[in-house]
């Protein structure tokens, strides 16, 4: 099945200045969000296999949407995450079948690599909700300065027969980090973690 999407937003937020230090250079974040309908909205189904199939077909399409806004080659992504808010004719498990099953991959050729866990958040809301995309180092799960969180919102978006569906990519990890831990220049990527 192919995703029926009403609407697809990518943002780029960029830090230049974080509290009065120039950061160069900036540290960019970009989210691409698709605005789908949601085939199992207003019915219970067992078997959720159409939006599972979505989730596969959209890790791909945002993933290289976030790749293309930033302007960056795909193996100079660091950091990825995942949502989705699904619009109240749905289930919070139409969200999981979504992001769980098979999203991750596409999203790691996407960036390239993706050793770590795709960090994930998921809700129910109305229009205008927004979410937190949370964020972690792509390669290693333990790089403490790429914890992050991106919000994601659309506008009109979800209607009550929608799931709005973001991923996150970034070229950097937080501005200024300092608290230490393993650094990325020290990653192994051998097992996620480190």
């Amino acid at each position: 099945m192919s995703a029926n999407i009403r609407k697809l937003v990518v943002v780029v937020d960029e830090t230049r200045v974080e509290m009065g230090q120039r950061i160069e250079p900036a540290t960019r974040r970009a989210v691409a969000m698709a605005v789908i309908e949601n085939p199992y909205a207003g019915r219970y189904s067992e078997n959720l296999d159409e939006l599972t199939a979505i989730g596969e077909e959209l890790g791909g399409v945002l993933g290289e949407q976030c790749v293309k806004a930033l302007g960056i080659q795909p193996g100079q992504a660091e950091s990825y995450g995942k949502a989705a808010i699904v619009g109240e004719a749905g289930e919070l498990e139409h969200a999981a079948a979504i992001l769980h099953p098979k999203l991750g991959a596409p999203l790691r050729k996407a960036v390239e690599k993706g050793a770590a866990l795709v960090p994930s958040s998921k809700k129910m809301g109305g229009i205008g909700s927004a979410i937190d995309v949370p964020l972690g180092h792509k390669d290693a799960a333990f790089v403490r300065s790429h914890f992050d969180a991106v919000e994601a919102r659309v506008s009109d978006a979800p209607r009550a027969n929608e799931i709005v569906v973001a991923v996150a990519v970034t070229d950097s990890g937080r501005p200024l980090p300092r608290v230490g831990g393993l650094q990325a220049g020290e990653i192994k990527g051998e097992d996620g973690l480190r």
